[in-house]
């Protein structure tokens, strides 16, 4: 992750250290106490981590620095996920959405909070199922504006995007036409001219699609459905470190 992922200036943990422990966190669903426990019962972590176990940093240490660590380092950590599994430019362009409902009644008639979900639209590889990107709102942003935003960050890398037709959308068509990439994109409608180009697409690999619905069950199955986080910005963080783990763990062994 270049520079950023050296020991800070002012001293401490290492930053990949803190990254680490962010992931031991999510995958075991630890509370940052349990973190802290849980890293000074195993003395191989601590030593690869630069922790020593009878002094372990406080859980405020990583509380703070799931704040101090800005969204593009877990956007970094997933693209590097994702660049370890074989990529085939084919991907799944879908949306999907995570309960953020865990604080208390009391809470959320406090801070004014009434939206129960988060929405990701994501690009899903339909051959290796890693998830190379994702896009995170709150006000329910159309798939017709998401869906293009995640595309044009990820154009060098594309062949063909397959979409529902929520996604579908003239203005989209053209602008992914125009980078180079086929957009395999259901028409609504019944329509002789819809119901061709669906025909079409069909025979493209649009069926494919499917993939992206298996990356979203794998991570709610294994991992968790709700964000956990009381603040939009680190629940935001949170579905990214959520899918970075989804495609790590694919690349891992049981010992």
């Amino acid at each position: 992750m270049g520079k950023r992922a050296g020991k800070p200036d002012s001293g401490g943990l290492a930053r990949e250290a803190h990254i680490v422990a962010h992931c031991i966190r999510k995958e075991k669903g630890h509370s940052y106490a349990e973190l802290v426990d849980r890293i000074s019962l195993m003395p191989e972590v601590c030593d690869r981590l630069g922790v020593h176990p009878d002094a372990p940093p406080d859980p405020s240490t990583f509380y703070y620095s799931f704040d101090r660590y800005a969204m593009y380092i877990w956007r970094a950590l997933l693209r590097i996920s994702a660049q370890q599994h074989p990529q085939s430019g084919r991907v799944a362009l879908d949306s999907t959405f995570f309960e953020r409902e865990q604080a208390s009644q009391h809470y959320l008639q406090r801070c004014g909070r009434n939206v129960k979900t988060v929405k990701a639209t994501t690009l899903t590889d339909t051959e290796s199922l890693v998830v190379l990107d994702v896009h995170c709102c709150i006000e329910r942003e159309h798939d017709t504006k998401a869906g293009p935003r995640v595309v044009r960050r990820n154009a060098d890398d594309l062949r063909a995007v397959a979409a529902d037709n929520g996604f579908q959308d003239w203005n989209s068509e053209y602008e992914i036409a125009a980078l180079g990439i086929e957009y395999l994109v259901h028409y609504r409608g019944s329509s002789m001219m819809a119901t061709a180009n669906n025909a079409l697409i069909r025979s493209k690999g649009y069926t494919q699609r499917w993939m992206s619905e298996t990356s979203y069950s794998t991570v709610k199955r294994t991992q968790d459905s709700a964000l956990r986080s009381r603040f939009w910005y680190r629940q935001f963080r949170e579905i990214v470190l959520l899918f970075a783990l989804n495609n790590i763990k694919k690349r891992s062994k049981t010992l």
